[in-house]
């Protein structure tokens, strides 16, 4: 007597026919979703860098200081994306909207493995308060698979000391930099 006798006698039919198709579906199932998270089509693969070197300062008529931070912006994935908002939480910084008279655009879309620009003015409002340790930029994006959001933290920036370079949190940098030349007379 084989084990699917024993099972017909207890009602119970064998399911062997349905357990390959099972397995199959998942499987595919699987590499379809692998396979779109791979393309950025989920969610995109990005790479995000904040240039020092087009780091000034200004300060206005109120006495308000700020800054102009380049932020570019990589497509590490092979499907497009748009940025939809940019914003931040840290504290002593605060990230202004786009400035539609400078042309900036509340939307970006980058192409597959692509890049591009969004310029924000961001106010230091406490040059003190900024943190040491790395803060994230939270951006909200729209692919062709639906919408989403996202932190990211930029890369470390380095500073040159007297005898070798040192790391800095990507805000402390932008902060410090901006905080000694409105001091120094520099703008």
């Amino acid at each position: 007597m084989s084990s699917a006798d024993i099972w017909q006698q207890f009602g119970v039919a064998p399911r062997t026919r349905r357990l390959p198709l099972m397995v199959s579906c998942c499987l595919v199932l699987a590499c379809v979703a692998g396979g779109l998270s791979w393309a950025g089509a989920i969610t995109p693969q990005t790479n995000w860098l904040i240039d020092d070197f087009f780091v000034g300062a200004q300060v206005d008529d109120n006495g308000v200081l700020s800054t102009r931070a380049e932020i570019e912006l990589e497509n590490e994935a092979i499907s497009p994306f748009t940025i939809t908002d940019i914003s931040l939480s840290i504290p002593g910084l605060r990230l202004l909207p786009p400035e539609k008279s400078l042309g900036e655009s509340a939307e970006i879309t980058v192409e597959g493995d692509g890049f591009g620009t969004v310029s924000r003015r961001i106010v230091i409002t406490d040059c003190g308060a900024v943190p040491h340790e790395p803060q994230p930029i939270r951006f909200t994006y729209r692919t062709w698979l639906g919408s989403g959001s996202s932190d990211v933290t930029p890369a470390w920036w380095e500073k040159t000391g007297r005898t070798d370079r040192v790391p800095v949190a990507w805000q402390r940098g932008l902060a410090t930099m901006a905080c000694n030349k409105a001091v120094s007379g520099e703008f």
